[in-house]
């Protein structure tokens, strides 16, 4: 039997939801609501810092958004755990300043449906690395312009929202994101790891997705993206970049999917049902692998150019010079790309059909996240499910957020 991700919804206001599916359901609780409103009004906090300063961890800030799209002018420093919500649903508050998080072992901050306005300087930061723990920073249905939380022992999920800068972060879940560019990096190795992979699916990135951590294996699934670069690995680990959509209508200096690692590091690439197209600047290679160390199998991926590969690779069932169309507004991709990837029934369509090369294909399908916002509905943006199941216990668990 073959187990899909569904669309599962689980009606609730203006919170956060965190669903464990083992046979029960919970959602978070919160110690208090401290309320935050143009000019304190209802004998509310006036600003989002006094609400800070007032709140103690576990505490919940639920903000107005003013009217007029008019912006709390300040800057915020998060010293607890804490979560953000608005109090207006489907609707974002606007912070006009810079978001820092600084962290502590055991930290969680959860902002939802915040807006960082159109000031490039206006970013999300962790201050610094986290000591004797790790800090968590969840970031659902934002609209934000820079994040730079790649600091040592810290994780951040990100859901739902826009980046229109860099999305730079070393450890997490990020799906469902409209960003310019996606950078997995760590400053230094994790003293205190996670105990999960990276995973990056169904996100579009205008100029790519990086990694150059040493920490983690990861996982990049049903992304539209230019390319994939890949910078440094974790030594031993085995990694993969499946199901993407990579499509560079502008020439640039490296190809789709470009592996250059320095030194001794070795590890595994699998890099299957991609489909690619790109036009031609400095190199005609679909993949290139410079790294003497690192083992990298190609199989069922499809481009529209001619399937050039370079350095060391395991290969079958590529295939270039396929005709197939795409559109990087839209984000589709149409064409003999339909019913081309690997047969495997792991890797079956939502349909039970097989698996359809690019972001479409396989049980992480782009239809799982977007559109994004789904007719204002509470949504799941994380599952996990076994691919098959055969006998024994079934576990599923997964995450969702209303907006």
């Amino acid at each position: 039997m073959n187990i899909k991700p569904t669309n599962f919804y689980t009606i609730m206001t203006k919170k956060l939801l965190i669903i464990a599916f083992a046979g029960l359901s919970s959602t978070m609780a919160y110690a208090a609501d401290l309320y935050v409103r143009n000019g304190g009004v209802g004998g509310a906090y006036s600003t989002v810092s006094a609400a800070i300063a007032a709140a103690s961890d576990g505490d919940r800030i639920i903000i107005q958004p003013k009217t007029n799209g008019t912006a709390y002018v300040e800057n915020l420093i998060i010293n607890k755990s804490l979560t953000f919500v608005s109090e207006t649903n489907y609707n974002k508050y606007i912070i006009e300043g810079k978001v820092t998080v600084n962290p502590a072992a055991g930290r969680m901050v959860t902002i939802s449906s915040m807006s960082l306005g159109t000031s490039s300087n206006n970013i999300l930061e962790a201050s610094g690395a986290t000591s004797g723990g790790r800090t968590t920073i969840n970031l659902v249905n934002c609209d934000l312009n820079n994040v730079f939380t790649y600091q040592v022992n810290t994780t951040t999920n990100v859901t739902g929202s826009t980046v229109k800068g860099n999305l730079i972060f070393s450890h997490g879940i990020c799906t469902a994101n409209k960003t310019g560019f996606i950078s997995i990096y760590s400053m230094a190795p994790d003293t205190v790891p996670a105990v999960s992979d990276i995973e990056v699916y169904g996100n579009v990135s205008n100029a790519g997705i990086q990694n150059t951590q040493i920490n983690y294996n990861f996982k990049f699934y049903n992304n539209f993206c230019t390319s994939f670069n890949i910078g440094n690995i974790k030594a031993g680990s085995s990694n993969e970049i499946v199901n993407n959509t990579v499509y560079s209508p502008t020439p640039g200096d490296l190809g789709p999917f470009n592996i250059s690692i320095n030194g001794a590091t070795s590890g595994n690439i699998a890099i299957m049902n991609n489909a690619v197209s790109f036009v031609v600047g400095q190199t005609n290679v679909c993949i290139q692998n410079s790294s003497t160390n690192v083992n990298v199998t190609a199989s069922y991926n499809l481009s529209t150019n001619p399937f050039i590969t370079q350095g060391n690779m395991t290969q079958s069932n590529n295939s270039g010079a396929v005709n197939m169309n795409f559109d990087n507004t839209a984000y589709t991709v149409t064409g003999m790309n339909v019913n081309a990837g690997n047969p495997d029934v792991k890797y079956t369509d939502l349909d039970l059909t097989r698996n359809d090369v690019g972001h479409y294909g396989g049980s992480n399908s782009w239809a799982n996240f977007w559109p994004a916002d789904n007719g204002g509905k509470p949504q799941v943006n994380y599952l996990v499910t076994p691919r098959t199941v055969s006998s024994g216990t079934l576990t599923i668990s997964g995450s969702g957020f209303s907006k």
